[in-house]
């Protein structure tokens, strides 16, 4: 792939009741691009809406099929030689995509993403290295947020890190599927319902080539618009989500070491919440849902994402 533009990618979004925000995705993507929407058995007006664009090819799910699965089906029918995943509540600067493809020109390049901004224009965490263990512990026992600034104890997301460097590519373990531009190659496993679907795909892709961080080109992304209303189901299936990863790649042992990570830092979590709820903040609201929150993630079944999955929930 010689030179590079926009009509060379077909965007694929996945759509589940985040009506207001797919609008504003789909009127910032460049109008050369293809642009293929999953929606996910939503009910909030997004199908009837999108019904009435021309321009996009919709796929409608009769149920929620979680995040890889929906954008499998998208991938499949992509046109394009390059696909462009793309969150609903993510959104494209100008020249964003081309700036993104422009990476391909390499043919070693199999998959990259670009700069992810919080609506305020900070930078989101969006690249980071292979995970493992030891960023499980670092992450559980709140060293990687206490000692930000080490690569020993804050391993894993390097966006930050590498702003540094400026503007150019630079070669990464994975990108957050937020934002992830690949050669169609390879497709989401689909027994990840939600969350770290995006980690094992990545893992995959680096089996044909590079994966870049190309942090030119722009997008915004509003964190957790369509899962965030109940936090601790989303903690408790990204918990779900490594476990899985681990015992794809890694076997038993690891997935179990994994599993009781997660569960030492969501029993840390809940003491120091239940700490907090007898001191003088002990009457404020946030600090009891927080709470409630680490102990169902606590006590969440193994395998949580599977009952969620079946439950459409």
């Amino acid at each position: 792939m010689a030179y590079v533009e926009a009509a060379d990618v077909s965007v694929v979004v996945v759509n589940y009741n985040t009506k207001v925000e797919l609008r504003r995705c789909i009127d910032s993507i460049d109008p050369v691009c293809e642009i293929i929407v999953v929606d996910n058995a939503s009910q909030d007006g997004s199908v009837e809406m999108l019904r009435e664009e021309p321009r996009i090819r919709l796929i409608e799910s009769s149920e929620n099929v979680g995040f890889g699965p929906g954008n499998n089906l998208g991938i499949a029918v992509a046109s394009r030689p390059l696909v462009l995943l793309l969150n609903s509540d993510a959104w494209v600067t100008a020249g964003a995509i081309v700036e993104l493809a422009k990476v391909f020109e390499d043919e070693q390049v199999v998959a990259a993403g670009g700069r992810l901004l919080n609506p305020d224009g900070t930078t989101q965490e969006s690249c980071s290295n292979e995970l493992n263990l030891w960023a499980v512990f670092c992450e559980q026992l709140w060293l990687e947020k206490l000692l930000r600034r080490s690569r020993v104890f804050s391993p894993y997301w390097m966006s930050s890190r590498l702003l540094s460097c400026g503007d150019g590519a630079q070669p990464v373990g994975q990108v957050m599927g937020a934002c992830l531009m690949f050669r169609p190659v390879e497709r989401f496993d689909e027994r990840f319902f939600l969350y770290c679907e995006d980690t094992e795909l990545c893992y995959r892709l680096r089996q044909h080539g590079k994966i870049l961080y190309a942090p030119g080109a722009k997008f915004y992304h509003e964190l957790g618009v369509s899962s965030g209303q109940f936090r601790w189901r989303a903690v408790a299936m990204y918990n779900c989500g490594k476990e899985l990863y681990f015992k794809i790649h890694r076997g038993g042992i690891p997935s179990l070491t994994c599993w009781l990570l997660d569960r030492t830092g969501a029993f840390l979590r809940l003491v120091c919440w239940l700490l907090a709820t007898m001191g003088s903040i002990g009457t404020n609201e946030h600090t009891r849902s927080q709470v409630v929150t680490f102990w169902k993630v606590l006590t969440a079944p193994s395998g949580y994402a599977k009952v969620i999955s079946k439950g459409r929930g």
